[in-house]
């Protein structure tokens, strides 16, 4: 049952430009793949190492988005207008003193972290000027962040978007005229690809510095130093965030370790499934942030029956938008496959786990939303257990012992991960179901 009009209107008019936004975001590493795709297979590996290996430093300052947008959505519930952005100020600060020293660590051992995930010298030499110049822009990335929090916060989503689509043109005319040297400017190759998105967020870090400066003055911005409690709070929000980022990507490198153990032909359909997977339950994750701002507002009001309330609106709008999404899967699963995989045998190998994969997009709804309105009330600590606990003592070493030890293979795992995938939203619902996340103070 769909929830009632006017708060089904409250919860798209949040979330719909969330979801543009992070669809867009996703071309942002596909884009310096496809540019990059025309220079040979070695450039073309060496983005996508360099683009993990920029995810996994990335996920580190991660947890600073839902930080400071937690503390904003509950000061704005409290009607507390001149503080909405004390927890943006602090945001800032620890980004800074973050991702700066973090930037010249990456910079300085750079060729020692790429050789940690890829062992071809060649990729990790091509990949090396790539990664440098994606690193440079982690001090734009982790206060973006901040500002994303803050802005999603008071519930003025519509400006994430407007921002990145202007990131996204900015980055493809820049790689295109440095990969190739265009307009006079010098033909980097690979190392193109990551200048010009460093371009773009560095002229997004100033779209929202600009916008923040001109409206966001009224609720403290930059007025004053925060105390030392919201420095405090931000970081016991934001630390345990990062920290589920960080090892959830492990974990996904750890299946992908499992898969090869079975063949070659699993880790190509497994790369398929989980890379369509992360991209189609990106609407899921945006109805989460909406509803993290929405429980963030209603705890600010101290009305915890409409904060529960909203977390199962949310989940019951997620249902049938992530089914609708899953439905082609299901139906169609040969011609969804035949987008990746040219052989016959390939498609025919991940037919059943491409629907399983379908039915498990639909099942993560309600882990996606709760998780997202659990890190809305300050329960960063909850999520992290959960979603952790799941996937590093149950999935992972029952798809080891399931696909590799028994040899059921490609087909095993997946059939376990729809198992570790039914827990995994039951958890949550478990979790909003106790209310004790509505006694945490943020």
């Amino acid at each position: 049952m769909l929830p009632e009009p006017s708060r089904r209107q409250t919860i798209l008019r949040i979330a719909l430009p969330i979801i543009g936004a992070m669809l867009t975001q996703s071309l942002l590493n596909l884009v310096d793949a496809a540019l990059v795709g025309s220079l040979g297979e070695v450039p073309l590996a060496a983005v996508g190492i360099g683009g993990y290996a920029t995810f996994l430093i990335t996920a580190v300052v991660f947890g600073l988005s839902s930080g400071v947008q937690a503390q904003t959505a509950r000061r704005h519930g409290e009607q507390d207008w001149g503080r909405r952005a004390a927890a943006l100020n602090a945001g800032l600060a620890i980004a800074l003193a973050v991702a700066g020293p973090l930037t010249v660590v990456c910079l300085w051992l750079a060729p020692e972290l790429l050789a940690l995930i890829n062992q071809d010298p060649a990729v990790n030499a091509e990949a090396l000027g790539y990664f440098r110049w994606r690193v440079v822009s982690l001090i734009p990335v982790a206060m973006i962040f901040c500002f994303r929090g803050y802005w999603n916060g008071i519930q003025q989503t519509g400006l994430y978007l407007r921002i990145i689509l202007i990131m996204h043109l900015i980055n493809v005319v820049s790689s295109v005229g440095l990969i190739f040297g265009l307009a006079g400017l010098p033909a980097m190759g690979s190392a193109g690809a990551g200048a010009g998105t460093s371009l773009s967020l560095f002229a997004g870090l100033a779209l929202w510095a600009w916008h923040s400066l001109r409206h966001a003055r009224g609720s403290g911005f930059l007025a004053s130093l925060p105390p030392a409690g919201t420095f405090a709070t931000t970081l016991r929000l934001a630390v345990p965030h990062s920290l589920q980022q960080i090892w959830f990507a492990a974990g996904y490198a750890m299946l992908f370790w499992i898969l090869g153990r079975i063949d070659t032909a699993s880790v190509a359909i497994g790369h398929v499934l989980v890379n369509l997977s992360l991209l189609l339950i990106l609407p899921g994750v945006g109805l989460g942030m909406a509803a993290m701002s929405l429980v963030g507002e209603s705890l600010g009001r101290h009305d915890h029956h409409d904060a529960q309330r909203w977390g199962w609106d949310v989940v019951r709008l997620a249902w049938p938008c992530l089914s609708l999404i899953a439905l082609p899967m299901v139906v169609f699963p040969d011609a969804v496959l035949g987008l990746f995989l040219h052989d016959t045998q390939l498609i025919a190998l991940g037919r059943l786990p491409l629907q399983l994969t379908a039915a498990m997009i639909v099942l993560d709804a309600a882990a996606l939303v709760f998780a997202q309105a659990l890190l809305g009330a300050g329960a960063q600590r909850t999520v992290l257990t959960v979603t952790l606990g799941l996937q590093w003592l149950l999935f992972l070493p029952l798809a080891w012992w399931v696909g590799v030890h028994q040899e059921a293979g490609l087909l095993g795992i997946w059939w376990v991960q729809l198992g570790y995938r039914c827990l995994n939203s039951l958890g949550f619902m478990l979790v909003w179901q106790h209310r004790g996340w509505q006694r945490l103070a943020v």
